[in-house]
């Protein structure tokens, strides 16, 4: 059930018979809430996830970090390296997590929006191409949306793409997702930054930039009625 002031608690999102071991936290007032879905070999503890979840925190969005793969999953990964690509696949992961943070705040109108890293960019281009206006804003920090395929033509949530500017091989496959998307759109390229915007000062943008996307993005309250 939604709380009317800021709460953070340990969750476990459960998607049929697995259970995923998360963090959701939540600020007073929340505009909506930003479910993260991480990189290839990476999890919830991500360290610039969680920096950038830290930020738009403060700027009024919750936040939900959760695994998108089960201990037994992310141990075939390392092995195989087969999840980490599986794009539909962890596209449902996150779609299923949407759902279950609907019914769990027992709010279907509240508000959500994807942010992706790397392969976890295109997941989450492809869950929002499924979902259409039930996911209100995407962002992808140094995402591979050529992941998500044929799915990016059918995106219509506005969507922003964060890429390094000294990291040209992902710049090109974002330059050329940036055409095949045909919804609201921006390319934001953080000078000096390489793939993983270890340079000083660089996390720190992607962080404002996601923070002012989500924000602009988040529904506005109605005003109050006036009386007679």
């Amino acid at each position: 059930m939604a709380k009317k002031g800021g709460w953070k608690e340990e969750v476990e999102v459960a998607l049929d018979e697995i259970l995923l071991p998360g963090t959701l936290e939540v600020p007073p007032a929340a505009g909506g809430i930003v479910l993260f879905a991480h990189g290839s070999g990476s999890s919830r503890f991500s360290p610039r996830n969680r920096f950038v979840a830290e930020i738009l925190r403060r700027s009024g969005s919750g936040t939900l970090l959760f695994d998108l793969l089960t201990p037994e999953e992310e141990e075939e990964d390392e092995r195989t390296a087969a999840l980490r690509f599986d794009i539909p696949f962890l596209a449902g992961r996150l779609e299923g997590a949407a759902r279950w943070l609907r019914d769990r705040l027992g709010d279907p109108r509240m508000a959500l929006g994807y942010f992706g890293s790397s392969t976890g960019g295109g997941a989450a281009l492809v869950a929002a191409a499924h979902e259409g206006e039930e996911i209100a804003a995407v962002v992808a920090r140094g995402g591979r949306p050529d992941l998500a395929g044929a799915a990016l033509a059918r995106v219509r949530t506005p969507t922003l793409l964060i890429v390094g500017g000294e990291d040209h091989p992902v710049l090109r496959l974002n330059r050329e997702a940036l055409r095949a998307l045909h919804c609201e759109k921006e390319l934001a390229i953080v000078p000096g930054a390489t793939h993983l915007f270890e340079e000083p000062g660089t996390l720190q943008e992607v962080a404002r930039l996601a923070a002012d996307w989500f924000h602009r993005h988040w529904p506005k309250a109605s005003p109050p009625e006036s009386g007679d």
